[in-house]
Order: C-alpha cells, then sequence, then structure tokens
C-alpha cells in the first residue's frame, strides 16, 4: 500500500479513482467492496468498524491505494499498517460536499428494502454502520458537515505535513503528480460526475441480476456529484 485516501466520499474520490489508477496505482475504492461482497470484503468492514482486528495486507492485497469509505476512516490504522505510504486528503467546500452527499444517502436508504437479497444486505449492513460511527446515526444536515469538518481537520493535524497532500479534483494533475514525485500526464485529468442518476441505473442493474440469481460481482460505482 503506497498511497491512503483519507478523504470521505463524496469529495472526488471516484475522480481520484481514476487518477491514481492512471498513475499505475491498483485504488480500492467502495466499488471494490461492492466487487468483493462475496469474498465477505463487506463483513469484514463491518468487524472493523466494531473493532475486530484486521489483516489488512490481506484485505487489501493487490492494492496499491485507498480512496472513499470505508478506508477513509481507518486512516489511522492503515498508516500504522503501512507506515511508508503517503496520505491524500480529498477535500470539498462543506456545502457543495453535504448536497452531493446528501443526494446519495436519499437514494442508498432506498436499500433497506431489498435486504431480503443477501447482496444488498451486506451492503447495507455497511452503509448503517459507516452512518452511525461517523455520523452519528443521524444523517441532518448540521452534524453532517459537522462530522466532514472535523474528520478533515484531525487529518491535517494528525498527519505528518511532508506525508500529507490536501488535495481538492479540480487542481488537477500537478499538485497530485508532484507529490507523488511522478511526471504530469498528457491527458486531461478525469472528472467522473455521473452522479445518483447513474447510481440509480446501477442499483436497477444490480435488482435485476440478484433477482435472477446470478451472484456476480457488477461494477457499482457511487460517483462523486
Amino acid at each position: 500500500m503506497m498511497i491512503i485516501g483519507a478523504g470521505f466520499g463524496r469529495t472526488g474520490t471516484t475522480s481520484l479513482k481514476e487518477a491514481l489508477e492512471h498513475l499505475g496505482y491498483h485504488c480500492y475504492h467502495m466499488e471494490e467492496v461492492v466487487k468483493n461482497i462475496q469474498r465477505g470484503h463487506a463483513e469484514t468492514w463491518i468487524g472493523a468498524i466494531d473493532g475486530a482486528k484486521v489483516d489488512w495486507d490481506s484485505l487489501l492485497d493487490g492494492y496499491e491505494a485507498t480512496v472513499d469509505f470505508p478506508g477513509c476512516i481507518f486512516y489511522r490504522q492503515l498508516m500504522d499498517a503501512f507506515p511508508d505510504a503517503r496520505v491524500i486528503l480529498s477535500v470539498r467546500e462543506s456545502e457543495a460536499w453535504w448536497k452531493s452527499f446528501h443526494a446519495l444517502t436519499r437514494v442508498a436508504e432506498r436499500i433497506r428494502y431489498l435486504t431480503f437479497l443477501p447482496f444488498f444486505r451486506s451492503f447495507y449492513r455497511l452503509y448503517r454502520k459507516i452512518g452511525e460511527t461517523t455520523f452519528g446515526g443521524t444523517l441532518n444536515k448540521s452534524r453532517c458537515i459537522e462530522a466532514f469538518e472535523r474528520h478533515n481537520a484531525e487529518v491535517i493535524q494528525g498527519v505528518p505535513k511532508d506525508r500529507l497532500l490536501v488535495y481538492s479534483v479540480h487542481e488537477g494533475w500537478a499538485p497530485l503528480c508532484n507529490f507523488l514525485d511522478l511526471p504530469i500526464p498528457d491527458v486531461p485529468f478525469p472528472h467522473s460526475n455521473a452522479g445518483v442518476g447513474e447510481l440509480k441505473r446501477k442499483m436497477r442493474w444490480v435488482l435485476r441480476d440478484q433477482l435472477f440469481h446470478r451472484w456476480r460481482a457488477p461494477k457499482f460505482v457511487l460517483n462523486d456529484d
């Protein structure tokens, strides 16, 4: 593990994932949890939130970077497990973050009606567990923004400055590549913003897949808008 993403979801983490993968870092995002539900990844993260010991090398085997939930709330543990890894805190203006996050949670809450299917049951349990521990269980605006800003402040205060990049994806390649000591690619920086509409479409696809009992891991991306 070479890069630890400490920024909350909805701070451009899908764009950051695509940028890091273009630079050669295989990246663990919430999408990877979904792809690996059958292998127990959601249950492992739930256990980690509850205080269970995690074999990070095993869980993240084959990945060089993490971004998004649930990894971002374990940045301290990941720093301990991978002491040479650098930390990227993806940031966004608080009101814009809340608007995007709130739109996502309104869709994600509908998954509770689908928990009779094992795939959705595991994913929803993890979603609720993150909400309970990170935002106090009540996803109202003031509480969520307070948690968001507190988390960012704790990262900035707690991570050594020579190990940390505070970064907005709107800044593009330059600060990211400079931090990683890499040349700037001669391609546009990725901006993935399909948003909640795309999430709804993918949820419908997964539902059809599950109802037909095919139980395969679909591409189920939580985008950044």
